[in-house]
């Protein structure tokens, strides 16, 4: 069976991120309709060729065949075209961040309960190969109970010419959306959470330095992004009661997606990064392990949804890890930073 898909949207988030992986999928996907509001030149390239592009949306809300609409616009248009997908009765994958305010998810939610429908965000990055990776290493038991994880996604780019913007237009709410979510997935929703979201190369523009630090009992998980780092802090550091773990590296799908190799093509996102494991087994014996990276794979998401839509399966991200990520992302600009603040349950 076919999951028949529409796009709202042709800009690089679709050219890149979705399409060439669902074009990799043809035996159970097919992008019936892209919806764009200008025609563009990409459109005729061979890879495009079969697929409707349209600039009237009723083509994509008005054919019975589309069960799954992808909302790949600005964000703040992200809530207005997801509740126009589902309202005439299409589930619905919405590009990060999910909407602008934690109020709108919210409504999409309850909209989506009503109609008997999907609506959920696109967390790619839950499928980055150093992730994975981390989270088959945590899963093993071989750390003991964890006591700290931290992850880094840092660039270095020192120049950053004046562009003011809203809050959610910085990295925590840009970037953060993604790296927030990797921790919800793993340890679900925090008891407290500590905050320190600045702009460094350029006080006009939105923030591009944050650390949220995210506290479950014993275990403290650090979240941190900065465009004023040289020389690479490692992307993640666990500690547990047996052992700790390292991993240099992130994952390469971008790269290789930027560099015109597709997914499915050889060389695509490889990774030879090699993540360090040292702990103590039952015998009482130091062990070191090499950890081989798991492999990445953004059109995961797709494989998940086609099980969610057409096969009656869980989804692979809970509304309430949804709208944790959107409450801790909004409390972040609540009050001055730096700052602490405990979440309700």
């Amino acid at each position: 069976m076919t999951l028949h898909c529409a796009w709202i949207g042709f800009g690089k988030s679709t050219t890149r991120y979705h399409l060439p992986y669902v074009l990799n999928r043809k035996d159970t996907l097919h992008v019936a309709h892209i919806y764009r509001r200008h025609q563009k030149p990409a459109e005729q390239e061979p890879q495009y060729q079969g697929i409707h592009f349209t600039s009237d949306l009723n083509d994509i809300l008005n054919d019975p065949q589309v069960k799954l609409v992808v909302v790949c616009t600005h964000a703040d248009s992200h809530f207005d075209y997801a509740r126009q997908a589902l309202e005439a009765g299409k589930n619905v994958l919405v590009e990060k961040p999910f909407t602008m305010t934690l109020a709108e998810a919210r409504m999409l939610y309850e909209l989506a309960a009503r109609k008997g429908l999907i609506v959920t965000p696109y967390q790619n990055r839950r499928f980055d190969a150093c992730f994975l990776t981390t989270k088959k290493v945590i899963e093993s038991g071989k750390l003991g109970e964890i006591v700290e994880i931290e992850s880094h996604f840092d660039y270095y780019r020192p120049e950053a010419p004046t562009n003011p913007g809203k809050p959610q237009d910085g990295m925590f709410f840009g970037l953060g959306v993604h790296t927030l979510d990797q921790i919800i997935s793993l340890f679900g929703r925090p008891q407290h959470m500590s905050y320190d979201i600045r702009s460094l190369r350029n006080p006009a523009n939105p923030d591009d330095t944050f650390e949220a630090q995210l506290f479950y009992g014993r275990l403290k998980a650090i979240v941190k992004t900065s465009h004023l780092v040289k020389i690479d802090y490692p992307k993640f550091i666990v500690h547990g009661t047996k052992g700790s773990f390292i991993r240099y590296g992130i994952d390469q799908q971008e790269t290789s997606l930027k560099a015109g190799i597709m997914p499915g093509e050889p060389g695509f996102a490889a990774n030879e990064a090699v993540g360090q494991l040292e702990y103590v087994n039952d015998a009482g014996e130091t062990v070191r392990e090499e950890v081989a990276s798991e492999t990445g794979d953004y059109g995961r998401v797709y494989d998940a949804l086609y099980d969610v839509i057409l096969n009656g399966k869980e989804n692979y991200i809970r509304e309430t890890d949804v709208l944790t990520n959107l409450e801790i992302l909004e409390r972040g600009f609540a009050q001055p930073s730096p700052a602490t603040v405990a979440l309700t349950k």
